[in-house]
């Protein structure tokens, strides 16, 4: 295979995976998300002395505040799963992600302008994804629906509805809820746009550590016609997970491409392309280097203005940073999270910053084995070489930000 086409290749595959699990579309303006959490000390997990810090995985009770009063020329629309859903995870894992196919009847085109995901049994829900489906996209959605047996359909590595014209520089998404989710609205010149005849498909990430519960999840979407809106857009920027087990620990998914098989057996042969595809993207396809940091550097492609920043990782994760020109005497930090918390994967508010070609963003992630000691819901997972992979006891390193463009 030439090398452009492996990397249109490897370049599909990772799209399909990064879209297969996030924190949603940040939320510039959020208050209570921009406060924060208390957040968890690496030290005191390399250490492993103390309890579990609030959040990092615990999923703190907290009460759910109000939802914020309807703004001008809003209207408020919930979409729904028709039915309860027994989540089950295939090929002996802990992790089911299902795709719902739900139609808000637009008729009209307008714009997302907030969102409010209501998880029906947070126990098993580890993240909620809200994609768009554009209308000529819809049938084959429909299809996809059709032909998989009761209400939705099997959906690791993304919706299957083709590509849905996703990219790393323009990703379909509409909202999402993670642990510590509450109501999000955008400021209010921004919406996410969403044609007349567009559906959406709602993908539910199931773990089942706890058991499986029946589960029926609501979105409540906060609709506008105004054209004075200027269009949200979601830019991904991820970066290997690299990570080896701790010295002195042995296992047989200590093996690094014993890891990368295992991956491949819970969610599919995409997953060690996307593997692979992450070192072509952000190193060029050297050799890994494994260790607890690892970084990804992309250039800018279009111009934009970045209205705010996000990332996410999982229950290893310690610290995520996102850098613009790092180095140069235009750098400037658009995200910094030293301490953190997976219950609290809210968007950070970024002061209007425009970007262009000639621009570069670099992530920069790192995780921490010790938690594996910590943490209730890693208590008993075998010592592994972690790469990147779509389960709750698997990592991810991407940084998330949410631009307009001119």
């Amino acid at each position: 295979m030439r090398t452009g086409r492996l990397l249109v290749a490897l370049g599909a595959a990772l799209v399909l995976l990064v879209t297969g699990c996030g924190p949603g579309e940040p939320d510039p303006g959020t208050t209570a998300e921009l406060a924060g959490h208390p957040g968890a000390s690496p030290t005191t997990a390399a250490t492993g002395t103390g309890a579990p810090p609030p959040g990092h995985g615990t999923h703190p009770s907290t009460p759910k505040p109000a939802p914020a009063p309807l703004r001008a020329g809003e209207e408020l629309k919930r979409v729904a799963m028709p039915a309860d859903y027994v989540p089950r995870a295939p090929h002996g894992g802990t992790d089911d992600y299902r795709c719902f196919l739900l139609d808000p009847a637009l008729d009209e085109d307008g714009f997302v302008t907030g969102y409010d995901v209501v998880p029906g049994e947070p126990a098993v829900v580890h993240h909620v994804i809200l994609y768009r489906v554009a209308p000529d996209k819809v049938d084959l959605a429909r299809a996809q629906d059709a032909a998989a047996p009761g209400d939705g359909w099997t959906c690791f590595g993304g919706t299957g509805i083709e590509a849905q014209g996703a990219s790393l520089d323009d990703a379909p998404w509409v909202g999402a809820w993670a642990p510590g989710g509450t109501e999000r609205l955008l400021e209010p010149d921004l919406g996410i746009p969403l044609e007349k005849g567009s559906q959406l498909v709602l993908q539910v990430h199931y773990n089942l550590l706890d058991g499986a519960k029946p589960d029926r999840t609501a979105v409540d979407l906060r609709l506008s016609t105004s054209p004075s809106l200027s269009a949200l857009e979601t830019v991904l920027y991820p970066a290997p997970v690299e990570l080896p087990c701790r010295e002195g620990r042995s296992g047989p998914l200590c093996d690094r491409q014993t890891a990368i098989q295992d991956v491949a057996t819970r969610f599919g042969d995409r997953a060690p392309w996307t593997v692979a595809g992450l070192l072509m993207i952000c190193t060029g396809g050297v050799d890994p280097q494994p260790g607890p940091t690892q970084s990804c550097t992309r250039a800018v492609t279009e111009p934009a203005v970045i209205r705010a920043s996000a990332g996410h990782m999982h229950l290893l994760g310690s610290s995520i940073r996102i850098e613009l020109n790092t180095g140069t005497a235009k750098a400037r930090t658009l995200l910094d999270i030293r301490t953190w918390d997976f219950d609290d994967q809210g968007a950070r508010a970024v002061p209007p910053t425009t970007v262009g070609p000639g621009d570069r963003i670099t992530v920069t992630c790192t995780h921490d084995q010790a938690w594996r000691d910590k943490l209730p819901a890693l208590k008993g997972t075998p010592e592994r070489y972690v790469v990147w992979g779509e389960g709750t006891t698997d990592e991810m390193c991407l940084g998330i930000l949410s631009v307009t463009r001119p």
